[in-house]
């Protein structure tokens, strides 16, 4: 391709990139300079360390900017750095500090720093060569464009798998916050209107057979028995929460056993194939139970299928978790669904969430968890 051929649009706007490098990173580095020569100077007093937290937040709205002057100009893709956190009511020194060490503002600090002395080079460089070398031109502009791009990718982009887990790790706290919460709400719900409530009555029924029983033995007898029927009843609903809280085979026997035990409980035939090497830890085989548990609550409610099958496997430092059924399909990701939920509690633990379901069927839902080996009890181990 010959020099001439380059002469086009992306040509120029390089060249107004160079050219414009000047007077931006002119106004860039008197705000840096000033804010923070002001700032630094004054922090033996009390206006010193705000002065400092105010420049560094300007500093950000400069990177902002020459972000965007890039993406227009240069054409590069610059994603935004993360919004510093807020939090609500936490006050002032809280703030103070989160400001001051800001790294995506410090780096802003340096290139706008660094940008002066480029800035008279590309500008002398660049009106140089097109006064005299502009046969070469489209060679100069896109070597110096691209000391720009490696600049600004280095300085002004975020620190992208750092700031996305964190974005990622404070979205998934709220989801494990949120469903803990409901959590509790639920037993505590089913506590005070199931096992509570027939306590209150057993109480009851008690106190009314003892005054009885010595004016009418028979009627304190119907009692008694009317009380232990209670007991019963009271007793399978605290097995029954207890087992919605943790099910005991589930500690005892595995994740084979127990969801052998969810698949003969659900409305249709169940074929359950689980495929690990050893058990994994505790926290993922019970998520992995109360996903399969949920999703064969929603076979039996809503599918109207004939068979479902289960199968629950590892792949590499995965596990896999397939759930599928010949019904009606149509199951859908709204927000406030249960498979909506599903999928942020697997989310809040590096899990992921897949639903395939068509209308008129068949449904499938691919769950993965990250396989974590199960920890020997410290007391398993001296007893080894």
């Amino acid at each position: 391709m010959t020099a001439r051929m380059r002469f086009d649009r992306h040509l120029w706007k390089e060249v107004t990139h160079l050219l414009t490098d000047l007077p931006v990173a002119l106004i860039g580095f008197v705000y840096v300079m000033l804010t923070m020569s002001l700032g630094v100077g004054l922090s033996v007093t009390v206006v010193g360390l705000p002065l400092l937290a105010a420049g560094l937040a300007g500093a950000r709205w400069l990177g902002r900017a020459e972000r965007a002057r890039a993406r227009a100009l240069l054409g590069i893709r610059v994603d935004e750095p993360s919004p510093l956190p807020r939090r609500r009511g936490a006050g002032f020194f809280p703030w103070l500090w989160t400001a001051l060490k800001d790294p995506v503002a410090w780096r802003c600090v340096l290139y706008e720093f660094i940008r002066l002395p480029w800035g008279v080079l590309t500008f002398a460089v660049t009106l140089v060569s097109l006064i005299v070398l502009w046969p070469v031109l489209p060679f100069i502009a896109r070597g110096l464009s691209n000391v720009d791009r490696a600049m600004v990718r280095a300085l002004l982009s975020p620190s992208d798998e750092l700031e996305r887990r964190i974005a990622e790790l404070e979205s998934d706290r709220g989801v494990v916050v949120d469903t803990a919460a409901a959590d509790l709400r639920r037993i505590e719900r089913d506590l005070h209107d199931g096992a509570q409530a027939r306590l209150v009555a057993l109480a009851m029924g008690l106190g009314l057979a003892k005054e009885k029983l010595l004016e009418d033995p028979e009627a304190a007898a119907a009692m008694v028995d009317e009380a232990h029927g209670e007991v019963k009843l009271a007793l399978a609903e605290l097995r029954d929460l207890a087992r919605g809280i943790h099910p005991a085979v589930l500690t005892d026997r595995g994740l084979d056993a127990a969801l052998s035990t969810v698949a003969s409980r659900c409305t249709v035939p169940v074929t359950v194939t689980v495929d690990l090497p050893e058990r994994p830890a505790e926290a993922i085989e019970g998520i992995a139970y109360f996903t399969v548990s949920e999703l064969l609550q929603n076979v039996s409610k809503h599918s109207r299928a004939r068979t479902a099958v289960v199968d629950v496997w590892r792949a590499g430092d995965r596990v896999l978790i397939q759930v599928s059924d010949d019904g009606c399909g149509g199951a859908r990701l709204d927000v406030g669904s249960g498979m909506a939920g599903l999928a942020e509690r697997l989310g809040a633990v590096d899990g992921l969430f897949a639903l395939e379901s068509p209308a008129g069927g068949p449904t499938t839902v691919t769950a993965e968890l990250p396989w974590r080996r199960r920890e020997v009890s410290r007391l398993a181990r001296q007893g080894g």
